[in-house]
């Protein structure tokens, strides 16, 4: 048998979205992997490779032939295979014919429906190089594209036009064809440095083949050169790069040969809020922030030029004037909007549509007064600042900066509230209750903002629930899960003891007669749906699903106290051995009691005790009460737990000692309502009865 031999599969192409690479490659090193499985092909490790003109990946030690591959068919039941006098029937006789083997050769498979007729297929071995190709085509066909482009007359699809192929097993080009084209041995070049052809003689040497040819096909090397190159410079300037992770993806996703240049502009734009200087260069020119000693803003940026030109100054200056021009855009609005006051454009905002059947923007900022005052005191701020901040949120969606540059919205409103007179309360909530817009953003601050940020999405939550835009499968157009996560996290992360009930029907009220005929099963659907984001966000702090259902089967409304439970208990379940145990004992109680279906609030007469392990129990009990529940209103749960579980040794002699189910009713009925006395302090925490091994 020959050796195994390396792999190389490069896709070339149009220039790829940045954002979409690194989701690419992943896609693509998975897929090849089960691929390669499926076929009976050996392989070692894979390596992927990505950059704006090319997917490549280069496996390991690829096997010459599959591994045998085989196949068990299954044919008809044994029972219907003879007829009443024994003969093979025709299905039987059919079955053995089709795998080309006579009755007795077959083999007898038990399965769930009973004994069937079967025959094992032994494939011989196939070569790679006639499997390869298709298992290449297989690939490309299965990424996962968001998109899918066509081109010419062909109806191939891939993300964006494919101008070249590469197969290579060791040292022999295999015949793949696709997009019609023939794949070669050779790949292209950086565009402008390289554009002739490549040859690629082994796929241990792709890597440093095109190096050679000014491109880095490693996207975490060009990843860490891009930031180490752009440290290095910063720090020649003494200044210190914006750089989030993000954008660091996005440049090494936009350049084959990143050079790293500093570009500058005039230092008058700095008068211009700072965010959306740093919009303008990030978001729309890729284009790196920097701040100098003091923290400020500087008139310097970084940017990566994907090619290393003789006259590095020309394209530094050309960058310059690109930026120049949107960062004059900026500047002029800026000074034009603060001539009309965030008061004057609300009248306006009556005119804007928030959604069918919801009103306008004009009409939401009204709902909001009314809910945001009414949540202060959850938050702890003035209610009358919440009104003002409620009522001038939206106006900066008329202003000319944020009309230029939406993601400045909320943002530039603070600003303007500012320059309007309006306190720093007011401001900061405006400028703060958008957030968090996605599942990386900071949660607001201050509470100000924190209060108008819950009050907005629960608006837009309950409005769209109102009139039937739920999220279905994967579609969610209006990102009402990332309105929902935004309000747990919120919640969680600020710690605010929000009860998710009242907030709810809070909000449905202020829609006033709007919606009141099937409200109590708009807001029943608003809580379940808060429900799965929880269980999802518990899952992702890495809490597990019996935990979570346990907690959430009581007071399932606010999350903080849930997590505070789920926290407590988990704890409590790594650090004592005897939870298990414990557990249990309590599934017990809850099986008598849903039996007997005794009302918690029933009282206990100690005079119908009649064994000492009675009289022991609630003695324990009575002792433990008092402190028990000044925990729990503390919300010490943790210090609770550890209290309950010393009742475990009486409750075990309890149950050897008595008769709980007695016949005579009167003890019967004590019994059980000590036991549901019990069952009411457990179930503060949650429901024992659902953790696995319970």
């Amino acid at each position: 048998m020959s050796a195994p031999e390396d792999l190389l599969l490069e896709l070339g192409c149009e220039e790829l979205p940045a954002r979409e690479q690194m989701p690419l490659q992943d896609a693509a090193t998975g897929i090849i992997g089960q691929l390669l499985d499926a076929a009976g092909l050996q392989f070692g490790s894979i390596h992927g490779y990505v950059t704006p003109r090319r997917l490549a990946l280069w496996i390991k030690d690829v096997s010459r032939q599959s591994l045998p591959q085989e196949t068990l068919r299954r044919g008809p039941l044994v029972a219907r295979a003879c007829d009443a006098q024994g003969k093979p029937t025709a299905a039987a006789e059919g079955f053995a014919r089709s795998c080309g083997v006579s009755l007795d050769d077959l083999l007898i498979l038990e399965t769930e429906k009973g004994p069937v007729l079967a025959w094992r297929e032994v494939g011989a071995a196939q070569d790679s190089h006639a499997l390869l190709p298709e298992i290449a085509s297989k690939l490309v066909t299965s990424l996962p594209l968001r998109k899918r482009m066509h081109w010419g007359a062909r109806s191939d699809s891939f993300l964006r036009p494919v101008r070249w192929l590469l197969l290579r097993q060791g040292g022999q080009v295999l015949d793949w064809n696709m997009f019609g084209l023939d794949a070669g041995g050779e790949s292209f070049g950086h565009r402008v440095h390289h554009p002739q052809a490549v040859q690629i003689n082994t796929p241990a040497g792709y890597a440093g083949s095109l190096l050679q040819a000014k491109v880095m096909v490693d996207f975490a090397g060009r990843r860490a050169h891009i930031s180490g190159k752009m440290a290095a410079l910063a720090g020649e300037m003494a200044v210190t790069p914006i750089l989030p992770e993000a954008l660091l993806d996005e440049i090494t996703g936009l350049n084959e040969w990143p050079v790293i240049l500093a570009g500058s502009f005039a230092a008058d734009y700095l008068r211009v809020p700072e965010e959306a200087l740093i919009t303008v260069m990030m978001q729309h020119q890729r284009y790196v922030p920097l701040r100098g000693q003091d923290e400020r803003l500087v008139p310097y940026y970084l940017f990566a030029a994907n090619l290393h030109s003789r006259d590095t100054q020309v394209v530094i200056d050309g960058n310059n004037r690109v930026l120049r021009a949107r960062l004059a855009d900026a500047a002029f609005f800026w000074d034009q909007d603060r001539q009309i006051s965030l008061q004057t454009r609300r009248a306006a905002l009556d005119g804007v549509l928030f959604q069918d059947g919801l009103g306008s923007i004009f009409d939401k900022t009204v709902r909001l007064q009314e809910l945001a005052a009414a949540l202060s005191p959850q938050f702890a701020v003035d209610a009358g600042d919440m009104n003002r901040a409620a009522e001038l949120c939206k106006s900066d969606l008329l202003s000319g900066l944020v009309g230029e540059f939406p993601e400045l919205q909320g943002i530039m409103g603070g600003h303007y509230a500012r320059h309007d007179g309006e306190n720093n309360r007011v401001a900061t909530a405006i400028a703060q209750h958008y957030l968090p817009s996605g599942r990386d953003d900071e949660i607001p601050a201050d509470a100000h903002g924190q209060c108008l940020a819950i009050a907005d999405k629960l608006d837009t939550l309950c409005g769209f629930f109102a009139i039937g835009k739920v999220p279905t499968g994967d579609r969610d157009p209006f990102a009402l899960r990332r309105a929902a996560l935004g309000v747990l996290r919120i919640v969680l992360d600020a710690g605010v003891p929000l009860n998710l009930d009242e907030a709810v029907t809070r909000t449905l009220a202020a829609y006033g007669g709007a919606f009141a005929k099937n409200r109590t099963e708009i807001r029943s659907a608003v809580l379940d749906f808060f429900q799965d984001r929880m269980r999802v966000y518990f899952r992702e702090e890495g809490f597990r699903a019996d935990q979570i259902a346990a907690v959430l089967s009581r007071q399932p409304h606010e999350p903080l106290d849930a997590r505070q439970r789920l926290e407590a208990l988990a704890l409590f379940q790594a650090e004592h051995a005897a939870a298990g145990a414990l557990a249990a004992l309590i599934k017990r109680i809850n099986h008598l009691l849903r039996k007997e279906a005794i009302p918690g609030d029933r009282p206990i007469d100690p005079q119908y005790f009649m064994d000492p392990v009675e009289n022991a129990l609630w003695d324990y009990w009575r002792a433990l009460e008092q402190p028990l529940h000044a925990q729990l209103a503390e919300r010490r749960y943790a210090a609770a737990l550890v209290l309950l579980a010393g009742l475990r040794p009486a409750v075990d002699q309890f149950f050897d000692g008595v008769m709980v189910l007695a016949e005579d009713p009167v003890l019967r009925q004590n019994r059980l309502a000590l036991l549901a006395r019990l069952q009411e302090a457990f179930l503060r925490i949650a429901d024992f009865s659902q953790l696995q091994g319970a």
